[in-house]
This record gives structure tokens, C-alpha cells and sequence, in this order.
């Protein structure tokens, strides 16, 4: 490749990860990776200054600006470091810093691997802060977000006109675990690092999640000040920590071996920090020298980062053991010969999925190359195949289970492969509450904190064993296990707290059987979704209960036969067409009769596959689910103890086959109707080929109005839309 065409591919390879980084907040490589290709650049340009263009990634700083977030012009840019990568760099900095300077001293300090911000204070209040956007022009507003960060002072003790400084919000190891922990209960996105988890955070437009996801922040320079004047960088950091900053660690250096044995240290120490760092910065101290030097368009020129480089060691795979999750999700794990690795001894290393492991051709034996990602994930980089011993296989997940034994299969992505049983420990908890969720049976009162009290206890160990919870009432109220939480205890105005009433066990209890109770009248659609089957959920509920009576109806479908009738599908429509075909030319009797026979065969087939679940809405990978998941013996035995408690099991759907009565019609639903919920009104309209909406226009063909209508019966009238009672309605669809 010539030159012209490595760096037009560079640039647009270094542009893709910017995005990545920068604005998604989800980079696909390692800084490491990214700082050696735009090193090739850097070097590339210099070396052809007349392939050089202004838009090039080096010479812009940072991503774009978030589209929902507001803009702030940048009062001073924020610019980025030019990264040095050994220790002749460092050398070659120090020495031309002392040709152009008297004596300078330097500081050394860690490069915190986080998400850099700048706060605005006026007259000592935080008024205002935001990312660094393009660094040079504008960022992003997120004051609100950065009020959520407890080491953030609102308020600093010296009244200054105006300050504004400069820091790296980052997460801690601790908090990055506790999110991922909480992603994998709610089935959301597992972050890669904490720095990921960092920037998506702070970008949020919902404060909250910020204040939950507790974010921390260095501060580490100051942009501006008016109202005081400081003559080196030590003594600004010195100052920031009195008003009550957390500032960044730094160590003052004056020759280049000082500021080598820094960098060391911290590189010996890095793995020890509870948070990630990517490098080391060094400062030149004094103020008016770094007013002296200024900076180019990206970088200043009194400061450089140093980027450690990976530390990559061999190890050997000792085994491959597979975890379940609480979603249920089989994930690998490398057991590995114990190796010290950037500050911590490491002996095991997640392979995520079935594709890294074909990825990496890895097997138990192997001889392997790990790393810490962002310094702290363990992770396999290759596998030193010339070493690999003989008789090594394959490593393949199992198809069941490891926990439970149930069948186990890829999600639609093709990456995760689940547990799909019902009662498998390992995910019980999550199942429960989804279980009790509003979307499904909708049972008030059946938190999490009631959900493990009464798992811990031994009370419940599948799903049925909810509606038997009413037989252990009388020990309920003699240990308080099921109780609400206080709320938060109130404050007089002198002070004083509140008196708070002594928790009622016997009402939360009996507030809770009797949620219990009324579930069992829910309808079929979402006693389904209840039950947490992989790929289906309330749309699909909805449509099984539409087109089948009860949930033994449901449980009968065998995907091997659906497959098997689809197959005798296709070869009967063939052989219809043949006849067909011939029957244009010459009207033979006995072809007419096998065209007959023919098509009751057909009818045959189409009848026993929408049996089988071939019905608009439902695909292959559904079908596949349902079938899977109500062939295991827990999930027969489980229904057959919830339908003895009483729990509903047919479907409420009055018309269950396609009829067109109400086809083309425009519903609308209001009040509240006598004798169904406007949840069973929409399913039986849709079932007869009507529509429901929100909202009362002109298109509306009827409202159907209950006690209480308001102004959607005022609308409608207005406009000579049909008003309906339940009455009226039932006889349009008996």
C-alpha cells in the first residue's frame, strides 16, 4: 500500500474509533491500539507534509457534541496531551524544557481513565459544567448530572468572582461492579469498562441514574481564576483540596531521572489503585513558564502524557468452567495457572461467549497471553498455538444447563446462549420479580426485598409456590418477613425525628396474600409473559391467547412436528400445481379426484400447523422457545400446581378464530366498564378485526364509554362519533 492511500486509511479508521469513543461512549479497541495507529499518522504527516489536511484526527480534539444535550461555548479550549510512549520520549521532553526554561520543576501525576469535564463556580456556587465536546468550541451541558457527584462541592469556601477548573470523572471498581451487577438483573446493556460506564453516565438525561451509579471525580488543573493569583500548578492543587476538591496525586520532580522514577512507581502501583488509570502526566509547574510555552491547536506544549504499554504475560488454560447468570446467560470462564499481572494476581478470565472461544481456538491446555483491559479486566489476548500439547479438543457450551440441566440455546443475536429453565436456581430471583411485575401478574406489593426475605427463608422455590405462601400466613406475622421499608425518617423543625408508628406486620401481609389472590384472575397473555419464556413476552402472549383456548394448548406445540408439516406443506402445494397444471390441458377425472383428496390434505396440514403455532406473529425461533420450554418436566409440573391453586389458565379472548366483523373500525375506550377491564375490551376488538386508539378525532368510528367518561365522551359527541356501552358493544360481537 503506498503511503497516500495508509494514511487516507488511517484517518478514517482513527475517525470511526473518535466516534466510537467520543460520542457513543463504547470504543472497539484498546487505547493502546488506537495510540500506536494515530503514532503512524503523526509520523506519516511529518514525514509528508505535503499529504498533511486540516481535518485530519490530528489535528482536532475530541468527538462532536451530543445532539440532546445543550451547547456551551469553551471559555478556555480543552485541549488534549500529546502521548509519549518510552522513556527516551520522556528524556527528550524534560531536556527541551530546560533548554527553553530557567530550572524548571515538573510534576508527575496519574492520567485518571475517565470522561473530562470542566466546572464553572461564580461568586464560590457551581453554576455550571460540561464535557469536553470538540474541545475547542463547544461542549455539553451536563450541570445537573455532575450536582449528583458527592465529591463535586457546590459551594467552595473562598467567594472567588470566577472559577473554573478541570477534571476526569471516573468510576471505581467497586461502583462498575455494582452496575453491571444490576444491568444483569434488568437484562441491560453489561458495560465493557468503567470508563464506558463513566462517560454513558454522565451524558445521561436522567440525573438519577447518575446519582445511583455513583460516579467520583479528580480534579487536576485550573482553566481560570479571577480574584487570586498563583504562581505554580502544586499550589493551585494545594489550594483546590482546601476548598474541598478531590485533586490528583502528584509528585514534584526537577531532573529527567525524577520524573522517570515517577512514572515507574506508578506504573509498579497502577493495579493496587481502586480505580483505572492510562498513563502518567508530566507538568511543567510553573505558571508563567506554561504562559511562555502556550500550545499548539491540540496540545499545550508544558505537559505530556505517558501511555504504559499492556502487560501482557503467558499463562496456561487450566480448565473452562460455565457459570450461569441471573438472567439465566451461560458464560464461560478461563481457569488459569495464577500469574501477577498489573499489581494483582490473576487466575481467571471471562471468554464471554461461544464466538470469542471459536474466535480464539481456545482449549483446556493451552499456553495463553493475558492482559488487563483499561488495567483491569483480566482477558485472554491469543492463544500460543505452537505450544499447544496433543489431544486437545474443542471447548463447546453445553446445550443444558450446568446448574439445572434444562436445554440451554442462542438468543436471537447469536452470541448469548440461556438456560431456559423454569426453576433453575441460578435466575429464580429474576424470574420471581418479573413474575410479579405489572406487565405480567401484576402483584402489588411483591418487591424485591419480600422476594428474597421469603427465597432466603425457603418459602419459595419455584414460581407456583407463590400462590401457596397464603398456608404460612400465621408464621409471617409471628417473624415480620413480610414488611414494607420504613420510609425515610422525618425531621421536626428543631431537629428532632419524628415518631414513627411501630411497621404492621398483619397489614402488609395481608395486603400482599391478597395481591396474591387477585392475580390468579389475570388473563392468559400474561400469566405467559410471567413465565419468562426466552424470546416471548407480552405482544406474544397476546397473540397466543388469541388463537388458543387454554395453556395446554399452548404447552402441545411440538417444533419438530411444525417442521415437519411445513416440509409436507411445500411438497402438496407442488404437487397441486402439477395437477392444476395439468388439469388446464385435459379435465381428467381421476386427477380431479387426487386434486380434491389433495387439498383436504391440505386443510389437514394448515389445521394442525396453526396448532403447532404457525400463526401470523409467531417465527421459528418463537415456536422453537415455546415448544422447548414446555416440554421440560419442571414447567409440566409447575403448571399443574399453579392451575390446582386456582391460577387462570384459559384464554378470556371470547373469539379466538379471525373473524372481519369489526374490520376497518376505529376504537376509542374510556371510563370504566362493568364487567371486563379495557385491556379484555382492546383484545376482543383486535380479535374481531377492529382497532383501538388513544384519542378521539374524526377517524374514530365508536367510543365505547363506561362510568366516569370524561372528556373523551365530550369529544366525541361533539364530533357524532358512536358512543357504545358495554351492552352494545357485546351484541356487535356476539
Amino acid at each position: 500500500m503506498d503511503t497516500q492511500n495508509r494514511i487516507k486509511e488511517l484517518r478514517d479508521k482513527i475517525e470511526y474509533h473518535n466516534r466510537k469513543y467520543y460520542d457513543e461512549d463504547a470504543p472497539v479497541i484498546s487505547d493502546y491500539e488506537y495510540d500506536r495507529m494515530l503514532l503512524e499518522l503523526k509520523e506519516l504527516e511529518r514525514d509528508n507534509p505535503e499529504l498533511v489536511m486540516q481535518e485530519s484526527p490530528t489535528k482536532k480534539v475530541g468527538g462532536r457534541v451530543k445532539r440532546d444535550l445543550k451547547k456551551i461555548a469553551h471559555d478556555v479550549p480543552m485541549l488534549s496531551l500529546e502521548d509519549k510512549f518510552s522513556k527516551d520520549e520522556i528524556v527528550d521532553f524534560i531536556r527541551k524544557m530546560q533548554n527553553e526554561l530557567d530550572s524548571p520543576v515538573f510534576t508527575v501525576e496519574h492520567k485518571i481513565d475517565g470522561l473530562s469535564v470542566s466546572l464553572r463556580y461564580k461568586d464560590g456556587k457551581f453554576v455550571q459544567g460540561m464535557t469536553r465536546g470538540d474541545g475547542v468550541s463547544y461542549g455539553e451541558d451536563i450541570t445537573e448530572n455532575l450536582k449528583m457527584i458527592r465529591s463535586i462541592p457546590l459551594e467552595i469556601s473562598e467567594k472567588l468572582p470566577y472559577l473554573e477548573v478541570r477534571g476526569e470523572v471516573y468510576m471505581d471498581d467497586a461502583a462498575f461492579e455494582a452496575v453491571n451487577e444490576r444491568q444483569e438483573e434488568i437484562e441491560g446493556k453489561i458495560f465493557a469498562n468503567p470508563r464506558n460506564c463513566a462517560a454513558g453516565t454522565l451524558r445521561q438525561l436522567d440525573s438519577n441514574v447518575v446519582a445511583e451509579r455513583k460516579l467520583s471525580i479528580f480534579i487536576f488543573n485550573i482553566q481560570a481564576v479571577e480574584g487570586k493569583k498563583f504562581a505554580s500548578h502544586a499550589e493551585t492543587l494545594d489550594w483546590l483540596s482546601k476548598q474541598g476538591f478531590s485533586v490528583i496525586q502528584y509528585v514534584k520532580c526537577v531532573t529527567e531521572k525524577d520524573a522517570w522514577d515517577a512514572i515507574s512507581s506508578i506504573g509498579e502501583t497502577r493495579g493496587e489503585l481502586p480505580y483505572g488509570i492510562d498513563g502518567a502526566v508530566v507538568k511543567v509547574d510553573n505558571l508563567a513558564d506554561r504562559q511562555k510555552l502556550g500550545a499548539t491547536a491540540k496540545a499545550p506544549r508544558w505537559a505530556v502524557a505517558y501511555k504504559y504499554p499492556p502487560e501482557e504475560k503467558q499463562t496456561k488454560v487450566l480448565d473452562i468452567e460455565v457459570n450461569v447468570g441471573r438472567t439465566g446467560r451461560l458464560t464461560p470462564l478461563a481457569i488459569l495457572q495464577p500469574v501477577r499481572l498489573a499489581g494483582t494476581t490473576v487466575s481467571r478470565a471471562s471468554l464471554h461467549n461461544q464466538d470469542q472461544i471459536d474466535r480464539l481456538d481456545i482449549r483446556v491446555g493451552d499456553t495463553v497471553v493475558v492482559r488487563k483491559a483499561a488495567e483491569i479486566i483480566p482477558e485472554i489476548v491469543r492463544v500460543e498455538k505452537e505450544e499447544r500439547p496433543e489431544g486437545t479438543i474443542t471447548f463447546k457450551i453445553p446445550d443444558k444447563c450446568p446448574v439445572c440441566g434444562a436445554p440451554a440455546f442462542r438468543s436471537d443475536d447469536g452470541a448469548d446462549i440461556r438456560c431456559s429453565g423454569i426453576n433453575c436456581p441460578a435466575q429464580l430471583v429474576r424470574l420471581i420479580m418479573h413474575f410479579a411485575s405489572r406487565g405480567a401478574m401484576d402483584i402489588d406489593g411483591f418487591g424485591p426485598a419480600a422476594v428474597h426475605a421469603l427465597m432466603s427463608k425457603g418459602y419459595i422455590k419455584d414460581i407456583a409456590d407463590i400462590y401457596y405462601l397464603k398456608n404460612h400466613r400465621e408464621e409471617f406475622l409471628a417473624s415480620g418477613i413480610i414488611t414494607r421499608p420504613r420510609k425515610k425518617v422525618a425531621v421536626r423543625k428543631d431537629g428532632r425525628p419524628r415518631k414513627q408508628a411501630e411497621p404492621n406486620y398483619i397489614a402488609s401481609t395481608d395486603n400482599l396474600l391478597e395481591a396474591i389472590e387477585r392475580s390468579k384472575d389475570q388473563n392468559l397473555a400474561r400469566l405467559i409473559n410471567g413465565l419468562g419464556i426466552i424470546n416471548i413476552g407480552k405482544h406474544t402472549g397476546d397473540i397466543l391467547e388469541k388463537h388458543f383456548p387454554d395453556i395446554y394448548a399452548i404447552a402441545n406445540i411440538s417444533y419438530e412436528k411444525y417442521v415437519q408439516l411445513k416440509d409436507d406443506r411445500k411438497k402438496l402445494k407442488k404437487e397441486q400445481k402439477k395437477l392444476e397444471k395439468r388439469l388446464e390441458i385435459s379435465e381428467n377425472q381421476e386427477d380431479l379426484k387426487q386434486l380434491s383428496d389433495l387439498k383436504e390434505q391440505l386443510n389437514d396440514v394448515e389445521k394442525q400447523l396453526q396448532e403447532n403455532g404457525d400463526i401470523k406473529g409467531l417465527g421459528d425461533v418463537s415456536i422453537r422457545a415455546i415448544a422447548t420450554f414446555f416440554a421440560q418436566p419442571q414447567t409440566q409440573t409447575m403448571l399443574a400446581r399453579l392451575e390446582q391453586a386456582g391460577v387462570n389458565m384459559k384464554s378470556k379472548v371470547v373469539q379466538h378464530v379471525a373473524d372481519d366483523r369489526l374490520n376497518g373500525a376505529a376504537f376509542v375506550l374510556t371510563g370504566t366498564l362493568p364487567s371486563m377491564s379495557r385491556e379484555e375490551a382492546s383484545r376482543l376488538i383486535q380479535a374481531n378485526g377492529g382497532r383501538v386508539t388513544g384519542s378521539v378525532s374524526k377517524k374514530t368510528t365508536y367510543l365505547l364509554a363506561g362510568e366516569g367518561a370524561g372528556d373523551k365522551l365530550n369529544k366525541a359527541v361533539a364530533l357524532g362519533v358512536k358512543v357504545l356501552s358495554e351492552s352494545d358493544f357485546f351484541a356487535m360481537v356476539k
